[in-house]
C-alpha cells in the first residue's frame, strides 16, 4: 500500500490527523552517538532490548514503581535528567508514570507497530526509546508518560 491510500485508509477511521501530530522536534541538546557494542557494553541486557531496541518491560516489574522519594529520573542510557519527583504518579498501569517531562528532555515520533498511531518518546540526548505519552494523564498536563523502568535511573535528592 502506498502512502496515499495509507493515508486515506486511516482518514476514514479518524486517524490521520495524529500521523502528522506527532513528528520529532529539533532537540538543544549535543547528542550522544555510540556504536551498537558499546551500546551493549554499556547496558543490562534489559535496558539495551528497551533503550536501543524500542522493546517493553514486562508490567508491574520495576522497582521505580514504588519509588516516592524527591528526585529526579534519569535515561539509563546516558544519566539526561528526563522527570522529577514532582510529576511521578500512580497510573495503575504497572509502569512508572509522569504527567510532565523536563522541558527539551525527551522527543516524540509517531509510533504505528500496533497499528494505531500512539506517540513514543525517546532521550533527546542519546535516542533511548523511553515509552509512550497518552492524553489520559492528571491535571495539569493531563499527559501520562508511560515509561519502561529499567530505561531510567533513579536519583535521590
Amino acid at each position: 500500500m502506498t502512502r496515499r491510500p495509507f493515508l486515506a485508509a486511516m482518514s476514514a477511521f479518524g486517524l490521520a490527523p495524529g500521523l502528522a501530530a506527532a513528528q520529532p522536534a529539533a532537540s538543544k541538546i549535543a547528542p550522544l552517538v555510540l556504536s551498537d557494542a558499546q551500546w551493549k557494553q554499556r547496558l543490562s541486557p534489559a535496558a539495551y532490548q528497551v533503550l536501543r531496541h524500542e522493546g517493553t518491560e514486562y508490567p508491574g516489574s520495576s522497582p521505580l514503581n514504588k519509588e516516592h522519594r524527591k528526585g529526579v529520573f534519569v535515561c539509563a542510557g546516558c544519566d539526561l535528567p528526563l522527570f522529577t519527583s514532582e510529576t511521578k504518579f500512580e497510573s495503575g498501569t504497572g509502569w512508572p508514570s509522569f504527567y510532565a517531562s523536563i522541558p527539551d528532555a525527551v522527543l516524540t515520533k509517531t509510533d504505528v507497530k500496533m497499528i494505531l498511531p500512539r506517540t513514543e518518546y525517546h532521550c533527546a540526548r542519546c535516542g533511548g526509546h523511553q515509552g509512550h505519552v497518552f492524553d489520559d494523564g492528571p491535571k495539569p498536563t493531563g499527559k501520562r508518560y508511560c515509561n519502561n523502568g529499567v530505561a531510567l535511573k533513579f536519583i535521590p535528592a
